[in-house]
């Protein structure tokens, strides 16, 4: 029997799901691409964090798990291939919950929890501020498409985009946005979930008080992270060689390692937890570095 479920991957504490603009690019192609390649489950969210992923998918449960592992299994072959990173995501338990059909409520809320994320982690303001999911493809104001047709591409080109010929077997009407990748307007049930809210401003209630939204307020008074994960990684070889001469974390000695982290809070206002997530460490050994500083 087909149901609604929400699907979540254990977040990760020593590493990053994606490194980088393009890593997240080829994630949401690959969303786009398992959609086109199960067509008896259905996306109504989903979104890319740097360390997890979440969905909300309707469908027979075998079949959406078979969706995200299936989304795991090929962003792992990526991984290897585009950054010598192996078993990345072996161990990345997959969290399903099953939502029930007799309370459309609590539907809403998954929705709504799943959008809330990039908020909650101080990314944004908006989910539809975040490109990586889909929290702007609901009530646009502007109901007008936007992106190219894959269909106005060459083959070549929708290979380019998923690093594989599978590329064609994407629908010609689905559009890719100027960024590189499928526009989740393609193929997440965009009507569905706006008959399910009825108006944007329900929407915007269930958004705000999500579990999600009641985190961020909570935190409000702490630290609350001011960069993106890529953004620090991209800047960790520049500070690793100002301060050591080195330029790889996995290089230095015991002190420098304390030493790295502990700038890495101060100039970029980090947790403890993100800046683990940075230099590929547990939160406990980061801890301990920072104890020994």
């Amino acid at each position: 029997m087909r149901k609604y479920y929400l699907l979540t991957t254990a977040h990760l504490e020593d590493r990053l799901w994606f490194r980088n603009v393009q890593d997240f690019a080829i994630g949401m192609n690959y969303v786009a691409l398992q959609a086109a390649l199960t067509p008896g489950v259905t996306v109504l969210a989903f979104i890319l964090m740097s360390n997890h992923v979440h969905f909300v998918l309707y469908g027979r449960e075998a079949e959406v798990r078979d969706f995200v592992n299936a989304f795991k299994t090929r962003y792992s072959l990526y991984l290897y291939r585009e950054h010598g990173i192996r078993g990345h995501l072996r161990s990345n338990d997959l969290d399903v919950k099953e939502i029930p059909d007799d309370e459309m409520e609590a539907l809403e809320r998954a929705l709504a929890y799943v959008q809330m994320n990039c908020v909650a982690a101080g990314i944004c303001g908006h989910p539809s501020q975040y490109p990586w999911g889909m929290g702007s493809a609901f009530f646009r104001s502007d109901g007008l498409p936007s992106g190219k047709t894959l269909s106005g591409m060459s083959g070549r080109a929708r290979t380019r985009l998923t690093r594989t010929g599978l590329a064609l077997k994407l629908p010609g009407g689905w559009r890719v946005s100027e960024a590189g990748y499928v526009l989740p307007e393609s193929y997440v049930a965009v009507e569905l979930v706006e008959r399910l809210y009825r108006s944007p401003g329900r929407m915007n209630y269930f958004l705000n008080s999500s579990s999600k939204a009641r985190k961020r307020l909570e935190a409000e008074d702490d630290r609350m992270p001011a960069f993106k994960d890529q953004l620090i990684l991209q800047a960790l070889p520049d500070l690793l060689q100002g301060l050591f001469r080195k330029s790889r974390f996995e290089d230095l000695s015991t002190e420098e390692r304390a030493e790295s982290i502990r700038q890495i809070r101060y100039r970029f206002s980090a947790s403890v937890h993100q800046a683990a997530r940075i230099c590929g460490l547990s939160y406990d050994d980061a801890a301990r570095l920072i104890d020994c500083a």
